[in-house]
């Protein structure tokens, strides 16, 4: 009983090959709408760099 041997390499670069041809098949369809969303982002920025820096060094002593 043979086993056969594929070089990995040659594997490696086959399955790039494909995967590429892959991916730069982009389907396009017409019925590919993007939805459009509407409203704001609020965010808190919190303390400040140097706050934060305190608190570290506060933590770091205990």
């Amino acid at each position: 009983m043979g086993i056969g041997t594929m070089s990995i390499g040659s594997y490696d670069e086959d399955e790039h090959e494909r995967r590429e041809r892959k991916n730069a098949d982009v389907d396009l369809s017409e019925d590919d709408d993007r939805t459009d969303y509407h409203g704001s982002v609020t965010y808190d920025a919190g303390d400040s760099a140097e706050a934060l820096l305190d608190q570290f060094k506060r933590m770091k002593e205990n």
